[in-house]
């Protein structure tokens, strides 16, 4: 498809660099030689629209026989997004779904009232040297939708739309921006989508919605003369028409945002509500271990282990 956003000369430094309202320099953390890098929440930021938690994951080099071992563990109030670059997931979760997920393909689990899911490296995947790279995130649901049945979608690489012009190719992972629409189904205003950058190309922002971020994952970009590196996030001033600059070899980069939800958001653990009540109340259920005879049951195929409730 073909896009045209009709930029003049010099747009990129026609913003005052006070546009951008926070800078999130991610915090890192070593899994054994895993590392992910945490944006949200943030001390100074706790969303960008209804993205309330975001994980960059590697990239991380595995030998064979190795991989990723996420054991089953709960959620309620939230969706949650994976995305790819290299490597797999093999995704089971207690609505029945058992999906391998691979590079630009979108799995979309909407947690409500209560689901439970594991993320494992495919056994093919185990049997030669393998990688991880990829984005992890989940969307707070607005109030009505707290305790909606869970589901999981799983939408791949040819369903999603791509937009492509001038040294610029948008893959929109979900919710609605630059007049194309994904096809998950979204609890409100929402977009996020998969950006690749030649060096010298300009991508200039949505601009129709309300909280707008993001989030760099290789390259380099500048945004009113101000350069910023790989392993950033920056989330701007609503209103503001924001272009950016791929700087050097290019860029790669994650946009994101949306409506603002309600009210601010309880977090603990996998767990997201609208009220400190409805965390305690997962807390106890998940702690019962009572599987199937309330809000959680574990995957069908993965019934051996799970993620007991911290301390």
């Amino acid at each position: 498809m073909s896009w045209n956003p009709a930029l003049a000369p010099g747009c990129p430094d026609q913003v005052a660099v006070d546009a951008i309202e926070t800078l999130i320099i991610p915090r890192a953390r070593d899994l054994g030689g895993f590392e992910v890098r945490r944006a949200l929440p943030a001390p100074k930021r706790q969303m960008v629209g209804p993205f309330i938690f975001f994980d960059q994951a590697g990239p991380a080099e595995l030998l064979a026989g190795q991989g990723i071992d996420v054991r089953p563990h709960p959620h309620i109030g939230l969706g949650t997004v994976t995305y790819l670059y290299r490597g797999d997931f093999h995704h089971r979760d207690s609505t029945g779904a058992d999906q391998i997920i691979r590079p630009g393909e979108l799995n979309w689990m909407v947690a409500g009232r209560g689901v439970t899911h594991s993320e494992r490296t495919s056994e093919a995947a185990r049997k030669g040297p393998n990688g991880l790279f990829g984005i992890q995130t989940w969307l707070a649901l607005p109030d009505r939708f707290e305790d909606v049945a869970p589901m999981f979608e799983h939408h791949g690489k040819e369903t999603l739309p791509v937009i492509e012009d001038h040294g610029v190719s948008i893959r929109l992972i979900l919710g609605t921006a630059y007049g194309e629409t994904g096809p998950a189904k979204m609890f409100s205003e929402t977009f996020y989508a998969d950006v690749l950058l030649d060096a010298g190309s300009r991508l200039p922002m949505p601009d129709d919605h309300e909280d707008r971020g993001i989030y760099i994952v290789e390259g380099l970009i500048s945004i009113a003369g101000q350069e910023f590196d790989a392993g950033q996030m920056m989330v701007f001033r609503p209103g503001d028409r924001i272009t950016v600059a791929a700087s050097g070899r290019g860029a790669r980069l994650m946009i994101l945002g949306g409506a603002t939800l309600e009210g601010p958001r309880y977090v603990w653990w996998n767990f997201v509500a609208s009220s400190q009540e409805r965390l305690e109340e997962a807390k106890a259920e998940w702690r019962a271990a009572d599987w199937g005879k309330g809000r959680f049951d574990l995957p069908i195929d993965d019934r051996d282990e799970h993620i007991p409730l911290p301390d």
